[in-house]
């Protein structure tokens, strides 16, 4: 594969994303993004064994955290392709071991047999064809290569007051939810990963969750902040929520008693067998 840095001059690819990147909100929503997950994410890719000269795919790659420190792992040998529907803040990624392409992973082409390692975070509950593309993605690892999706749970930990009365679950959350769930994301896609990666016939499946608790100060507090703003015009005109509610929710955001738990985040991972083998595994 060439190791040369390019950036595909097509056309950019048109995109419902609800959460696309070119909004203002977009790169504040990285930085809190990076802060929250990065930390887990190296750890797992740390324990796939990633060493100098593996050939690297990163799945929307939003600013390019995770690009950047694969690039450092892989080395001059190795090589990370890096993609997005929209690249714009990939492009100062200015390692000759990186390439940048903008790329739909629902329609554009992908290798078959060619990476190492392929890594999504909180990509494909936003695809209605996720499925598809989790096969696209193990076909195009190599034998004996890794794949790691980790994809966001906001349906199975909800804020709970009952269970202590300082969690509180926002209206603009819910309106957010409802959104979301109209315009076909899959909100508990992540705990379905484990047995979605044995289905496919990878090996050595496993999984982690994570989660924390946001509170006013956080990166998680931020998140939700800037979700709220990005979404602010499809919740109003959908009529999801009103401005004054939505004013209201930011507002509680910042008082200092303010806490809800985290979406959960589910990480799993699976390798692809040297010698292809049939397995039963279905989906319930």
């Amino acid at each position: 594969m060439d190791s040369k840095k390019t950036l595909c001059e097509g056309q950019p690819t048109n995109s419902t994303y609800l959460l696309d990147n070119a909004a203002h909100e977009a790169r504040g929503r990285f930085d809190a993004l990076s802060a929250l997950f990065d930390p887990g994410t190296i750890r797992h890719l740390q324990d796939r064994g990633i060493r100098p000269g593996w050939q690297c795919l990163e799945v929307g790659g939003g600013a390019g955290s995770i690009a950047a420190w694969l690039a450092t792992r892989v080395g001059p040998t190795g090589h990370v392709l890096v993609t997005d529907i929209d690249p714009r803040f990939l492009e100062p990624l200015d390692t000759p071991n990186v390439e940048v392409r903008r790329h739909n992973i629902v329609t554009d082409p992908l290798p078959d047999a060619a990476f190492d390692l392929i890594h999504v975070r909180a990509v494909l509950l936003h695809l209605p064809e996720r499925e598809q593309v989790l096969t696209r993605l193990v076909a195009a690892l190599k034998p004996g290569g890794w794949l790691i999706d980790e994809d966001l749970d906001s349906v199975s930990a909800l804020p709970n007051p009952t269970i202590f009365p300082g969690e509180i679950l926002l209206k603009t959350q819910l309106a957010m939810m409802r959104l979301m769930d109209d315009r076909g994301v899959e909100r508990r896609f992540g705990r379905t990963l484990f047995g979605r990666l044995r289905a496919l016939g990878l090996v050595a499946v496993d999984v982690e969750a994570r989660m924390s608790m946001w509170h006013s100060g956080s990166p998680g507090a931020t998140l939700m902040r800037l979700n709220f703003e990005q979404l602010r015009e499809a919740m109003i005109s959908g009529g999801y929520i009103t401005e004054e509610e939505i004013a209201r929710d930011i507002a509680q955001l910042e008082d200092s008693h303010f806490m809800a738990p985290s979406p959960i985040l589910w990480a799993a991972w699976g390798q692809r067998a040297l010698a292809e083998r049939v397995y039963d595994y279905t989906l319930s």
